[in-house]
């Protein structure tokens, strides 16, 4: 039995609090895709902690953490988080497990990120710059190494051959950067990489499935950032979606119960893109210093806007959504009034779907007005002692959606999270 917690909008929903909530109830914990762009922020005896690739779930005792095949790996970073996590008394060793099926980041791949950024000029995708559109590229290029490759003799002649053909894209970039610090991080830091527990990972869940484990699949980023269904071609190089498990982790559809789906009381985007319901006013910088919505990789700030329940119904509808998580909701004490984008208008037409090209369109975002709760929700603990104004926002993103929220978190707390009936 797989449960799926993944994003439902643009990511920084607040993901790794919501698996760090729900682990205690599985036995595995398993991460399907993305790489350390990602970033879910944890807070562990008050202090706080952002993992980039390490399962959210580590914190737990007795509880196995696999990185599936589907992730792209920075060992450099993967070191740096295992340090991290070590210093909290966590044993590695005996509860990380990395599929061997997993790429590898290269120092050249960063550099390859970085020079087509800066050749884009104007037109950015947004990247965090950690390499992880190229190594993704390389792995459909069918030129990526893998995890297992580290346990190979002949990797440094297969790194050698992959490192030449890059600094050919590199000098068609003339991109001239010295990336030798990041070559000698990398080689350390491929070294501790192998001392860690690397599996077949497809055979690894599998058996923890036969055997009657319950697995907690965890996902990165968002779904209006899946590489097929997302903003394209703003969007990041992975399905982020609920059909990216199965190919992630090497697991059968079937096997998938509960999709939940995570999604902020309002809209958040890091990066350039559409952004339909973007608040460029002081109602979007209130949002935002109230959520403290800065990046949890990159420090960027967020940009905010209400909540579109276009796109929520459409992720809803990709992932096969079963229960909504809503997090945050508590930021939206401060205001008076609230307002839900029920439907886009567009060269006159108002639509309730999403639109093939969001880029090459204008779209103006139709809204319905709710009035505001103005109470400090953070300290509410039972359903019965939520406002009337929040239920009446909540009940009415219900029956929009079709899916009920099950869940609201309101504050960064493990405990601040209250369950609906």
């Amino acid at each position: 039995m797989v449960d799926v917690i993944l994003g439902l909008q643009w990511g920084d929903e607040g993901k790794g609090k919501i698996v760090d909530f729900f682990a205690s109830g599985y036995d595995v914990i398993a991460r399907f895709q993305g790489g350390p762009n990602a970033g879910h922020t944890l807070y562990v005896e008050d202090k706080k902690v952002v993992l980039h690739q390490i399962p959210s779930g580590v914190f737990h005792e007795n509880k196995i953490n696999l990185i599936g095949n589907g992730v792209v790996l920075d060992p450099v970073i993967l070191r740096r988080e295992c340090e991290t996590v070590a210093s909290f008394g966590v044993d590695l060793k005996k509860n990380l497990f990395i599929s061997e099926r997993a790429h590898l980041i290269l120092p050249t791949h960063r550099a390859l990120d970085k020079a087509s950024e800066l050749s884009k000029g104007q037109e950015k995708i947004g990247s965090t710059l950690k390499g992880i559109g190229p190594t993704y590229m390389d792995k459909t290029g069918r030129n990526g190494l893998r995890v297992g490759d580290l346990l190979t003799a002949d990797f440094k002649s297969s790194y050698d051959k992959l490192y030449k053909k890059h600094c050919q894209l590199l000098d068609a970039y003339s991109f001239n950067d010295d990336i030798s610090d990041w070559e000698k991080e990398f080689f350390d830091a491929i070294e501790f990489l192998k001392e860690l527990n690397i599996v077949n990972g497809e055979y690894f869940i599998n058996n923890c499935i036969a055997k009657g484990k319950k697995v907690l699949a965890e996902g990165a980023q968002g779904s209006m950032l899946d590489i097929d269904f997302g903003t394209f071609p703003f969007v990041t190089s992975s399905n982020t979606i609920s059909a990216g498990v199965c190919s992630g982790l090497g697991v059968p559809p079937q096997k998938i119960r509960d999709v939940l789906g995570v999604t902020k009381a309002y809209c958040t985007r890091v990066g350039s893109g559409p952004f339909p319901t973007e608040l460029e006013n002081e109602t979007g910088e209130l949002l935002r210093k109230t959520g403290n919505e800065f990046g949890a990789t990159t420090g960027r700030p967020r940009r905010c806007g209400w909540i579109d329940l276009v796109a929520l119904k459409f992720t809803c509808m990709i992932n096969g959504v079963t229960k909504i998580i809503m997090t945050k909701a508590d930021v939206l004490d401060a205001f008076e009034e609230l307002q839900v984008c029920t439907t886009y208008k567009i060269n006159g037409n108002e639509t309730d779907e999403i639109p093939f090209q969001m880029t090459k369109m204008k779209i103006t975002p139709a809204y319905k007005a709710f009035g505001g709760w103005k109470t400090i929700s953070s300290a509410i603990k039972y359903e019965k002692d939520l406002p009337a104004a929040m239920q009446r926002y909540v009940d009415f993103i219900n029956q929009y959606l079709g899916v009920r929220v099950k869940y609201i978190s309101n504050g960064p707390g493990r405990d601040q999270i209250i369950s609906l009936s």
